[in-house]
């Protein structure tokens, strides 16, 4: 068995792809690189196929009909025979001494007698044309270098929140979690990282800048004006989330009000709800404005308690103000929060 296994989906990556595979694959023997082809129009299958000749023992080629993001991501976990997994997308990259102090730590907490069930470590925005890059550190949140619980987690800022790039997921549990993204849907990402922490009750922090992750590729899905013309499937994913927190984790698995856990995934929600509440606004239309009025009114019907929870904390507050005057207003309250927050 590998110890980890790390899944690129890629969709038209021939650019960009080689780039993200030869960061991996300086994790040699101990790494499984799952290269998914989603479909793809240009050579990114050929290049995929050509590293898994090279290196026979480290990748493998999986070619399926396009279904997006999540239909990869799905494939890669359910090829996956490391123990831990892990999301890379094609094209962002990892750091190599971090990427070696990572596996030497699940290399050792492998062969002890505790069960870890997710690696958090930093990820950097690698964004064209700043000078410098923003790091995304977790250490005034989580404890270092141990393995530790919800109820040692202290406070997250407000807004920031633990993304796909943050983590490595034990497999098993991934599995045994049922996670299966939705296909053919953008910003599916949330969902991987949000669905599976209530089975989650070990965790490690590791304070390396591990993942790199590079904003201002053209037609990058995070593009501002390109989520704006695909909010339909921010609004779902948000809806989804809402859905799992109020339906199936507090039913199911008994996770109480007033648990750090439970905290933690309103907070994220809450997030989530501020980015398609700011989106619609931006966009001005009044078809978008009636959207952000339904996804409130969905908040309130589905948890009446959790409503007046996000509706009437300082972020909530400043995304429901009324008129023309207030919607200038609500951006930019959005866009100090943001700085202010320091949103990921």
């Amino acid at each position: 068995m590998k110890l980890l296994s790390i899944a690129i989906p890629c969709y038209n990556s021939e650019a960009y792809m080689k780039k993200c595979i030869e960061s991996l694959l300086t994790g040699g023997d101990d790494v499984e690189i799952l290269i998914i082809d989603d479909g793809s129009q240009d050579r990114t299958g050929e290049i995929a196929d050509e590293y898994a000749a090279v290196y026979p023992n480290i990748v493998k080629a999986i070619h399926q009909e396009n279904g997006g993001h999540g239909a990869a991501v799905n494939a890669g976990l359910e090829h996956a025979t490391g123990l831990y997994f892990k999301v890379v997308d094609s094209d962002d990259w990892v750091k190599e001494s971090a990427y070696q102090q990572i596996l030497h730590t699940l290399k050792e907490i492998a062969g002890g007698n505790t069960v870890l069930d997710m690696l958090i470590s930093n990820f950097v925005y690698e964004k064209e044309g700043e000078k410098k890059n923003k790091v995304m550190k977790y250490h005034h949140a989580l404890p270092q270098n141990k393995i530790f619980t919800w109820d040692e987690v202290r406070h997250f800022r407000k807004g920031q929140y633990i993304l796909m790039h943050s983590v490595i997921f034990r497999t098993k549990l991934l599995k045994e979690c049922g996670l299966k993204l939705p296909e053919h849907m953008f910003y599916v990402d949330n969902l991987f990282v949000y669905e599976p922490l209530p089975y989650v009750k070990t965790m490690y922090y590791l304070d390396v800048n591990f993942y790199r992750y590079y904003i201002g590729r053209e037609g990058q899905s995070v593009n501002e004006q390109i989520m704006i013309s695909r909010i339909d499937q921010q609004i779902a994913v948000n809806k989804m989330m809402l859905d799992y927190l109020t339906d199936y984790q507090t039913q199911k698995l008994g996770v109480n009000r007033k648990c750090k856990l439970r905290t933690y995934m309103i907070n994220y929600l809450e997030i989530i709800t501020v980015i398609s509440s700011v989106l619609l606004i931006c966009s001005g239309t009044e078809e978008n404005l009636e959207k952000k009025r339904e996804l409130w009114d969905y908040i309130k019907k589905k948890d009446f308690l959790l409503y007046m929870r996000l509706r009437y904390g300082i972020m909530g507050n400043s995304m429901n103000l009324p008129g023309k005057g207030g919607r200038k207003i609500s951006v930019e309250s959005y866009k100090i929060c943001r700085r202010f927050f320091k949103f990921n």
